[in-house]
Parts: structure tokens; sequence; C-alpha cells
């Protein structure tokens, strides 16, 4: 039994995408990020960056694993399923998890910061994140003609790279003409574990559109940043 300490957001739902396609059974303990549970002492036992998602292995002597690379890692070794366990293959399944680590996440977390979360619209932050968020769309694109899924076979690296390029109506990105990476998003957007995983621990609003409940999700978010 793994236990999930989550929230719904694109890092958390690496981690339960990935435990609904592996079938692990998982207990889910929501994290209120508003009330900063993530900053408290028993959780940061467990995570000590005070991020989420965290997973706990119970059949492993209550094993905790931070981070969500290092979770979706984790979980695919522990199962040997979603990652290939010959050297090339891993390292290509890894390299494009780093690029979603290194690059899509953090573009698109700030994309995100500078668009939608500050009061101060400062236009150049939030060409510069878009534009860079476009380019690495660009490459995800030509990959994706010249691969059904990033790394040959599906793998966790699909899993961690479409959890943010899901939201990319959000990040006020534009897609226009990623005919291979429409594709792509589709397959996934298919798959039950993937329709699954991103309704953990809730459903929340749409957020492509600029919806009541969308405004509402980003007043929450600008206060978690002001703290």
């Amino acid at each position: 039994m793994i236990d999930l300490y989550t929230s719904p957001t694109p890092n958390g739902w690496k981690a339960s995408v990935a435990l609904e396609e592996l079938g692990l059974p998982y207990e889910v303990h929501p994290i209120d990020l508003g009330k900063q549970q993530q900053k408290e002492e028993w959780y940061r036992k467990l995570n000590p960056n005070g991020r989420i998602p965290t997973i706990v292995d119970r059949d492993a002597g209550n094993f905790p694993v931070f981070e969500s690379g290092a979770i979706l890692i984790y979980l695919a070794e522990k199962t040997g399923k979603l990652m290939p366990s010959d050297a090339k293959g891993r390292s290509k399944v890894i390299q494009w998890l780093m690029f979603q680590m290194g690059g899509i996440g953090p573009m698109m977390g700030q994309a995100n910061v500078f668009f939608r979360y500050f009061p101060e619209k400062i236009q150049p932050a939030i060409d510069r994140y878009q534009n860079e968020c476009r380019r690495l769309f660009e490459v995800l694109d030509r990959r994706l003609g010249e691969s059904e899924w990033l790394a040959d076979d599906y793998s966790i690296a699909d899993i961690a790279n479409w959890c943010w390029v899901r939201t990319y109506k959000w990040s006020g990105v534009l897609r226009d003409g990623l005919d291979n990476l429409g594709r792509w998003l589709d397959a996934m957007k298919e798959r039950p574990a993937c329709q699954k995983g991103v309704e953990v621990p809730i459903k929340i609003p749409d957020l492509t559109e600029d919806s009541k409940g969308s405004s509402q999700f980003a007043k929450e978010a600008q206060k978690i940043l002001q703290r």
C-alpha cells in the first residue's frame, strides 16, 4: 500500500496518474496548501522541502519518497513497468523526465505566476516565460513527430510532461501548428488512468477557461505565493 500526500496540481497529478497506470493500491491524504499543511513539522519529516507530492511505501518499511520525478522513478522501478530495465532505454525515459523537471515544469510554473497570479502584469516577464514554454513545446512536437511516445514506448516521461502540458491555456501558451503535440495530448487524455489521476485528491475547475471557478483558483494561488 502506498500513502499519497498530494494536492490538485500538475506535480501532484504526476504521482496519482502513475499510481493509476501501475494499478498500485494507494490511500490519498489531501494536503491543503492554503492552510500551509505542507510546512507543518510532521510533513517535513516526510518531505524536507515542504512541497507536494510525497509518497510513503508501507510495504518497504514506511519508506518516504519526495520530489515528483523521484517518485515516478521509484514507482516504475518498484513495479518493473513504465520504464525499460536496459541502460539505454532507461536513460531515454529519464532524459525526457528531466526535460519536464528542469524545463516544462519550471517555465510553465513561472508563466502561471506572472500571467495569472501576480496582481501586477509585468509584460516582459510574461513574454519571457510564455515564449520559453512555446519553445519547449516545439521540442516536444518534433520528438512526437518521430515517435508515438516520448521515449519510444509509453512511460513515466509521458505522464510527467502531460500533467503540465495539458494546462497550457492556463499558462497562456499557444500550441497552434503543433499537430504532433496535439495528437499526443489527445491520446493521453483518452487513457482511463490519466482521467482518474487528474481528479486526485479532488476534481478542480477547468483551468483552461476564465470561469468563476478558475478566478477563485487564481486568488487562492496568490495567497499561497505571498506566504
